[in-house]
């Protein structure tokens, strides 16, 4: 232990939990039985290019089909077609991408299958408006929702209100025949409606679930789309709808199964491993300075936890935009956590999307110790300021600890990792 590099630690331990939800390793156990008709392959999210071509080597059989992923995440497929979109702000590129997924399950019969691939990231790639509406209409809701510090749920039950492809609109077009879901969780608690708005899997949020939140936030949304969720139009399709009878839903990797492998990482490199929850929301600067307090807690008096230990956690937080700075939810947290643990010796901490991406920028996260906030303001940077303008991306590039591994493949949400020492 005495001779462990932290980064180099964390680092693994991020590998561990990536892999894990590595789709050549998942999608393989969860195969439909093959239909006497047509195999057709959908799919959207960061991590579908991946998915799909893992499918590809798994499936003894016919198949085509098309997917969307994120600029720049593109795998190599023989059979399906891999198109590209923006994320997050959803662009042109994403509503023919979703015109060309709705393209190929139209005219399905009853012995037909569809395989939908979904993962993170999905929502932003399938704009889809409806009619009324326009791309600048669904981008606005986007920033709003971004903007709002709402929880992922209450984000979709508005999403999947403004689109003609989310909340289970994209299964519904391909009735009758049956579409068997293959899902990567990114949401806490694994709820597959709300994995990318759950395009083929429906949920119960309703029209007026979408109008309270709006509401309850003060979201600024534009006239038209305002007038459209007033409109009986916008409503969702329930999951009690017959056309989603002979549909499944099985989600094939999971935050859950990768805080186990991470753990698992630890323990083999001879430290203890914790796993607080794999399903953490909240505003990220909140839960960074709650994560703080336990590190010290452990650093200077051994409890909860004995040292050495690493200390895991997963989920998603939010954040509430007061400023335009640079940076995402995962170094929004660690700044805060930096801050929380500022001159405490021994704590070492990774902070990281596991999709490899955290915000806008290309790092996934960034790394924090007790001399983080220290080194900031030898370099002329104002920790707290930062924070305050939700510019955690420019605190960290200042002192060389963002955490740039590139595009992963998968997505399961945020990994965070404290190595008490």
């Amino acid at each position: 232990m005495k001779n462990i590099d932290p980064k180099t630690f964390l680092t693994s331990i991020f590998n561990a939990a990536v892999a894990a939800a590595d789709p050549e390793l998942t999608i393989r156990s969860h195969l439909p039985e093959k239909p006497r008709g047509r195999t057709i392959v959908i799919g959207a999210g960061k991590g579908a290019a991946q998915m799909a071509a893992a499918l590809e080597k798994a499936w003894d059989g016919p198949l085509e089909g098309v997917i969307v992923t994120r600029y720049g995440y593109a795998a190599p497929c023989e059979r399906i077609r891999v198109l590209e979109a923006s994320h997050p702000v959803p662009d042109a590129a994403g509503i023919e991408a979703s015109k060309a997924l709705l393209d190929m399950v139209s005219g399905l019969s009853a012995d037909d299958l569809v395989i939908a691939l979904v993962c993170g990231g999905g929502s932003a790639l399938l704009p889809s408006p409806p009619e009324g509406l326009t791309l600048a209409d669904e981008i606005a809701v986007n920033e709003a929702l971004l903007a709002s510090g709402a929880p992922i749920s209450a984000m979709n039950a508005v999403r999947k209100h403004v689109s003609t492809i989310k909340g289970g609109r994209l299964a519904a077009a391909a009735h009758p025949a049956r579409v068997v879901s293959l899902v990567v969780s990114d949401i806490p608690g694994d709820n597959p409606a709300l994995v990318a708005s759950g395009p083929t899997v429906p949920d119960d949020a309703s029209r007026a679930d979408a109008l309270k939140i709006v509401e309850t936030y003060g979201m600024k949304l534009p006239a038209a789309v305002m007038a459209h969720l007033n409109a009986p139009q916008a409503d969702a399709p329930r999951p009690d709808d017959s056309r989603f009878a002979r549909n499944a839903v099985r989600v094939i990797a999971s935050a859950a199964v990768s805080l186990e492998a991470a753990a698992a990482e630890a323990k083999k490199q001879g430290v203890e491993a914790v796993i607080l929850s794999d399903s953490i929301e909240g505003e990220a600067r909140d839960i960074g300075a709650v994560h703080a307090a336990i590190a010290r807690e452990v650093a200077t008096k051994d409890r909860p936890f004995k040292k050495p230990v690493l200390i895991l956690s997963g989920g998603e937080t939010t954040v509430t935009l007061r400023a335009k700075g640079k940076g995402g939810r995962n170094s929004e947290f660690l700044l805060a956590f930096a801050l929380g643990i500022d001159g405490v010796s021994g704590i070492h901490a990774l902070a990281a999307d596991t999709d490899g991406i955290d915000g806008s920028e290309d790092n996934a996260g960034a790394f924090a110790d007790g001399t983080s906030v220290a080194r900031m303001r030898a370099g002329g940077v104002d920790a707290k300021a930062m924070l305050a303008a939700n510019n955690a991306w420019t605190a960290f590039n200042s002192v060389g600890d963002l955490f740039v591994p590139g595009p992963t493949g998968t997505n399961v949400n945020d990994l965070r990792a404290i190595l008490v020492r």
